[in-house]
């Protein structure tokens, strides 16, 4: 929480293992700076479903939109 509060940080990555340790704050986060990006690591795969940018942007678009 105290990096989404600092104003000289735009990005913050996470891996996608630490972020379901705390997915409600990342949920919760709404603002678009700091963005909040999640990766992969060697030790978890990497799961599309629960990334919440990508699940936002599924929200915004619909097939026709990408047509």
């Amino acid at each position: 929480r105290s990096f989404l509060a600092r104003d000289d940080i735009g990005i913050i990555l996470i891996n996608q293992c630490i972020a379901e340790l705390i997915r409600h704050a990342v949920d919760a986060h709404a603002r678009s700076v700091p963005a909040v990006l999640e990766i992969p690591s060697k030790e978890h795969p990497y799961d599309p479903a629960k990334d919440s940018v990508l699940r936002r942007a599924r929200g915004m678009f619909t097939a026709d939109d990408l047509r």
